[in-house]
């Protein structure tokens, strides 16, 4: 398949970006990524990269696709469970590459530097934990974890030795991000007081409701294998291509949105941390399907002391927005785009209080008022919003770039695995607290999530 033929959901749902309900002049920029070093294309063939991939489905493809076109990069393997995928990574990588069922053999080739995993959420943690024991570098498709427990086992394992682990929620990679922390570092909208975050879809598609492979059979997948540590079920084409609907293999909208939402936010605001508490709710209003996992999801968190609100929708489709809002006005972020709009803070009239004051004190306060707090003729304030725009915010070829590059440095990374494992432990409290229906926190002395 070219490449030109492989669009993501964000990619085909592009709009162009405005600023609403903007009464300030605005200035508009175009922010572009910084272009990939080229020196890595003048290395020698024997100093090239070799990466493996292990899952080759929707996220890997793309993953794949995107990968074999940056500079000084090659893939030398891939896995899949499914045959049919087996087919799809050789057309995309444009030559005959090996395949397997088994990703194990990805692990003993010792020309292969690094794996992208990009599975089922439930079987993250394997095959993470494996391939940094066989001492290659990783990057792992979001949410990090399927659950705590698997968290903390990714962060021991990764704490063992120096392999690159970066995690793929890629909004720290985004140059729209980068301007939005630039600004709230700058102090532009004053002391933080609220953050706020929606996201809505409203078509199949969008609900995970995916067409599975029309040949797919117990003969080209290896069904047992794929369901792993989870509950024994007979092959079902529908589970093997919706995971994303079940706990039992996915995370739902929190493990595969809500992710994302918290990893821009933490990289905009600076922080590295885990909830301090979470209280979720919401249902499945829309998709009944048979699946176990909300299509609506409001949550709301405690991140350094300042509430946080997220929301969450399959049911109907909203522009995806996180507003930054502070006591000097909103940093906007957007799919494509980042604003900044100020605010004064301050009266810009008399207090229209003074309305219930008898006339010869009000006059009185109006005047002093006035002569107090009004510009000189000629000086009258002009705010203006700031309005940037560029690649979508989350922007896979720079995130990539970042794990290849670090790869050959031997440089950290930002989205390491304590990183991803706070992200993704935030997600797993929102549906922890769905599902117990009530208030959740982390107990940080048994590492469990508590009520």
């Amino acid at each position: 398949m070219k490449r030109k033929d492989r669009v993501s959901r964000r990619q085909f749902l592009q709009t162009t970006m405005g600023a609403a309900g903007v009464s300030f002049a605005a200035a508009a920029t175009f922010l572009e990524s910084p272009p990939l070093l080229a020196s890595t294309q003048l290395r020698a063939p024997s100093d090239r990269i070799r990466f493996g991939i292990v899952g080759v489905g929707m996220e890997g493809s793309g993953l794949l696709s995107t990968a074999i076109r940056l500079p000084g990069v090659e893939c030398a393997a891939a896995c899949d469970l499914y045959d049919g995928r087996h087919e799809l990574a050789r057309e995309i990588v444009g030559k005959s590459i090996p395949t397997t069922r088994r990703y194990q053999e990805l692990l003993d080739n010792k020309e292969i530097d690094a794996i992208i995993v990009a599975v089922p959420d439930h079987w993250h943690k394997q095959v993470v934990v494996d391939a940094l024991a066989a001492g290659k570098d990783v990057y792992c498709e979001k949410p990090f974890s399927h659950n705590a427990a698997d968290g903390l086992a990714l962060v021991a394992a990764a704490s063992k030795g120096d392999r690159i682990v970066q995690v793929g929620a890629q909004r720290t990679s985004s140059v729209l991000c980068a301007k939005a922390k630039e600004l709230y570092d700058s102090g532009a909208i004053g002391k933080l007081s609220l953050v706020e975050a929606t996201l809505g879809r409203n078509d199949p598609t969008g609900a995970w409701e995916y067409p599975p492979p029309p040949d797919l059979s117990p003969e080209n997948l290896d069904w047992d294998t794929w369901l792993g540590t989870a509950p024994k079920k007979a092959f079902d084409p529908l589970l093997f291509a919706r995971w994303r609907c079940w706990k039992e293999y996915g995370t739902g909208v929190a493990g595969d949105l809500l992710v994302h939402l918290l990893s821009g936010m933490q990289f905009v605001l600076g922080i590295n941390e885990i909830p301090k508490r979470v209280s979720a709710f919401g249902g499945i209003y829309r998709w009944n399907d048979g699946r176990n996992t909300p299509d609506v999801h409001p949550v709301l968190f405690e991140y350094a002391n300042v509430p946080v609100y997220m929301r969450l929708s399959l049911g109907t489709e909203t522009t995806e927005v996180t507003r930054f809002m502070g006591s000097k006005g909103i940093i906007e972020l957007t799919e494509f785009g980042v604003s900044y709009m100020p605010q004064a803070g301050v009266d810009l009239s008399p207090s229209y209080y003074a309305a219930a004051f008898p006339s010869r004190l009000r006059d009185a306060y109006y005047s002093q008022w006035h002569a107090e707090h009004d510009p000189k003729p000629g000086h009258e304030p002009a705010p203006e919003s700031l309005s940037f725009k560029g690649n979508d915010y989350d922007d896979l070829r720079p995130h990539l770039w970042k794990f290849f590059d670090a790869v050959r440095s031997r440089q950290p990374v930002l989205q390491d695995a304590v990183f991803g494992h706070n992200a993704a432990l935030g997600c797993h409290m929102a549906n922890e607290s769905y599902y117990r229906k009530v208030p959740v926190h982390w107990d940080p002395v048994a590492q469990v999530i508590s009520s």
